[in-house]
């Protein structure tokens, strides 16, 4: 029954993970399409982005499997036989059970390790390839701006990087705005900060006072972006990203007593998600379990056991982003994780009266 109950877990892990995986990963491809960056890269952040998701369909991937596997049982009146050996109902459910004391064990290394270190590399690569000039690739047929008054138009862009059709206006100095225009270029990095060499075009500046056009035609210009107009590379670090003793006890600094709330919510929360495999599947076996034998299945109590775990579920989150402002609700978030699953192992204690069903001796 273990063995089942893992296997399927496995399975349905596998499935919702791709499938949440896929759905958010097509928000990357603007990456690849729009930056130019390789597919390496877009599989790299795609794959930092799986603890998160698995932090997720875990608990209910072993909630669908043990409810799965345990309404098969009780369908082909092997729960029937197992009660007429003497089996306990806490000791039918122990395979189940101990399945998702597993999924919470994984879920101990996925969220107060794997997870905050992901997503924390995954943060400062995206922060890094939308900030840091030397790895963006200039979108094409958009006017885009480097620093603050620094305005750039490509016509094309090939495989390579190199640009086409280049168009760049230098408005740093109101009083002396120039406009250079060349057949090719490209922007480079260097320790004086992005600079974009154009090739084969010319430089135009209309002198105010005299109202006289200056062009000069160049072979190869440079334009100078300094590091002070390069972003500012500091923020404030997400919670996800954070361990948890970062999230129990926050610093001094101004942004972390600002969000102190939001950080101290986020770290009983990731305490609290770790139960919840064992709630789901104690509350879906025990109901699955006290009801009456059916031999055209239990569709209904499947129902209901899948309404109950949703509204747990939806009381969990709903608890958690009201904590962020008011701590004082921390209590009930692990009331509403434990309290269920203390209700669940009682139902399962307590002996069922009539577990077997009687057979005539005409039948």
């Amino acid at each position: 029954m273990l063995k089942q109950v893992v296997g399927v877990t496995l399975f349905v892990t596998a499935i919702l993970c791709f499938a949440i995986w896929l759905t958010q990963s097509l928000r990357l491809v603007d990456l690849i399409i729009n930056r130019g960056l390789p597919l390496s890269m877009f599989v790299y952040l795609a794959a930092l982005l799986l603890p998160r998701f698995l932090a997720i369909v875990l608990p209910i991937a072993v909630f669908c499997a043990a409810i799965f596997t345990y309404n098969r049982l009780a369908t082909d009146s092997e729960l029937v036989v197992l009660r007429a050996a003497g089996l306990s109902q806490l000791a039918i459910a122990k395979p189940g059970l101990v399945a998702a004391a597993l999924t919470s064990v994984v879920m101990v290394f996925l969220n107060l390790y794997l997870l905050p270190v992901s997503y924390r590399e995954f943060k400062e690569l995206q922060f890094a390839i939308r900030n840091d000039y030397s790895s963006i690739l200039l979108q094409e047929g958009v006017f885009n701006t480097l620093g603050q008054n620094v305005t750039v138009f490509i016509r094309e862009r090939n495989a390579a990087g190199e640009l086409r059709g280049i168009l760049v206006h230098d408005n740093r100095n109101p009083e002396q705005q120039v406009t250079m225009m060349a057949e090719e270029g490209a922007i480079v990095q260097s320790e004086l900060g992005p600079r974009v060499i154009l090739v084969n075009g010319n430089r135009q500046h209309v002198d105010r006072d005299k109202g006289e056009l200056s062009l000069l035609y160049f072979d190869q210009y440079v334009v100078e972006i300094s590091a002070e107009q390069s972003p500012d590379y500091s923020r404030f670090r997400d919670p996800r990203e954070r361990f948890l003793p970062e999230l129990l006890f926050p610093g001094d600094t101004q942004d972390e007593r600002i969000q102190r709330k939001k950080l101290i919510a986020e770290g009983h929360n990731r305490i609290t998600i770790l139960i919840l495999p064992l709630t789901y599947c104690a509350i879906g076996l025990a109901l699955l379990m006290s009801a009456p034998f059916n031999r055209r299945g239990q569709l209904r109590v499947t129902i209901v056991s899948v309404l109950v775990v949703s509204l747990i579920a939806i009381g969990h989150i709903s608890l958690h982003n009201l904590a962020e402002r008011h701590l004082a609700v921390i209590p009930a978030l692990y009331a509403i994780s434990i309290v269920p699953l203390l209700a669940a192992l009682y139902v399962m204690l307590v002996p069922r009266q009539r577990s077997i069903p009687a057979f005539s001796p005409a039948a």
